[in-house]
């Protein structure tokens, strides 16, 4: 990730085709190693073609890709009493955020 973030750096910086050396350079200056193995093999990745392009592309592919959210509600075989719950739960909290208010000026107040 630090060798595309590089990258990405380099050509919003102006370089249209940021080199090896580049590379090396921007990693180097915030005290990151650069490995040259992943920064050949992106720059051959991405050879000739377009950065904006490149994002787009992958962009459709994320798209593509599902992102979770679609939990099934099941009921529950005790009807009411599994409606109930949730309410006194919900009591105990407001409860709960009643205590910890009046701890957090911890006897000190910021006008004394």
């Amino acid at each position: 990730m630090k060798v595309i973030a590089a990258y990405l750096l380099a050509v919003l910086g102006g370089n249209a085709s940021p080199s090896a050396k580049d590379l090396k350079n921007i990693l180097g200056c915030v005290g990151a190693e650069a490995d040259d193995d992943r920064i050949q093999l992106l720059l051959s990745q991405v050879e000739g073609k377009d950065i904006t392009e490149l994002i787009a592309a992958g962009r459709e592919k994320l798209a593509s890709v599902p992102s979770g959210g679609g939990a099934v509600a099941v009921a529950a075989p005790g009807g009411r009493a599994a409606v109930a719950a949730p309410a006194e739960e919900k009591k105990e909290e407001k409860k709960e955020e009643a205590k910890e208010e009046s701890d957090d000026d911890m006897g000190f107040s910021l006008f004394d």
